[in-house]
């Protein structure tokens, strides 16, 4: 069964209206065909018209629909079944909220990292709902260190509500994990690719987000902080986190007139989540638009343009007071 939110009610109503016209046409011999396809058509419209003009708190919502394609899901597609896992940070555990393993797009081998959140309630806890431990970091590591070693691109795929804030994750070294892994990343010799696919909150993204090029999809969102513990410093309540949401600029859209990302990805229609399908073939198309440009790039260069890139974030240059 379809989930719809909040703000989705106009097309959730339209939804129900063809579904009972269907089973009609099912029970009967009366001919729907033309009700059916201007339903269906006025659908697609009220869609276009709500995704068209979406507020922050509501692109928000859209990155943690249910039904949305996680990391694993583009792996497979954009694989195309080639990838293999690989487990362990050779220290403490296998973390099930960091994936990570080689594959390949296009006859290309790519090591593949992200986060997995889990598509029902018992794989999200068994994936501790997408929020990585220190491990799962040091696996993240691990396995860019062994692309390196072979010559291989990276791709990262994002979608956590932060590192697991645990008082073990904090004893095991959730900070120094992610501090680390913002330090090698930075200087990988080979190309990076970030893609943020739903939430990007926090240390917990940007733990997996040093990259070459860091892209993110339409209805997604990457900030320091999440609308609801935003809301909840601020004004001690949860109830402002419309305000929040778009007060932090954390839209794809705002996020690149800020240039602190690369690019946009676009969605079908109503989300990724409407089509998982062609959301995928989207992602794919503009990996390996990037990819074909980064192989070629010389190492040292790769490494000195991401290094500025991301120093260069942040800095405001102030004039210079004249003197009188």
């Amino acid at each position: 069964m379809e989930t719809y939110l909040e703000f989705e009610k106009p097309i959730q109503h339209l939804a129900e209206q063809i579904a009972k016209l269907k089973e009609v046409a099912q029970q009967s011999d009366v001919d729907v065909k033309a009700t059916l396809s201007d339903l269906e058509r006025k659908m697609q419209e009220t869609r276009r018209t709500i995704y068209a003009n979406l507020t922050p708190w509501e692109r928000v919502q859209v990155s943690r629909h249910p039904d949305r394609p996680y990391t694993l899901k583009y792996v497979d597609a954009v694989s195309g079944g080639t990838f293999i896992e690989l487990h362990g940070d050779r220290t403490v555990k296998d973390d099930k909220a960091m994936v990570g393993g080689f594959g390949s797009i296009d006859g290309r081998t790519v090591m593949f990292i992200g986060q997995q959140k889990g598509i029902n309630t018992k794989m999200r806890q068994y994936r501790n709902f997408g929020m990585p431990n220190p491990e799962g970091y040091r696996k993240a590591l691990r396995l860019m260190k062994l692309a390196e070693k072979f010559n291989k691109p990276v791709v990262t795929f994002i979608d956590t509500p932060g590192a697991f804030p645990g008082l073990e994750a904090e004893e095991r070294g959730q900070g120094e994990a992610i501090a680390r892994n913002l330090f090698e990343m930075m200087q990988l010799r080979v190309p990076v690719i970030c893609v943020i696919i739903g939430e990007g909150a926090s240390g917990g993204a940007l733990g997996i987000g040093i990259g070459d090029k860091v892209l993110m999809l339409e209805n997604t969102w990457y900030s320091v902080i999440s609308p609801e513990s935003c809301s909840s410093i601020l004004w001690r309540s949860w109830d402002f986190k419309e305000q929040a949401a778009k007060a932090l600029k954390l839209t794809a859209t705002d996020m690149l007139a800020n240039k602190l990302i690369d690019g946009i990805i676009p969605e079908p229609i109503g989300g990724a989540h409407t089509d998982a399908s062609a959301a995928c073939t989207l992602v794919k198309a503009e990996l390996l638009k990037h990819l074909s440009k980064l192989v070629k790039t010389d190492p040292d260069k790769l490494v000195d343009r991401r290094v500025r890139k991301f120093c260069d974030m942040g800095v405001v240059l102030h004039a210079k007071p004249v003197k009188r």
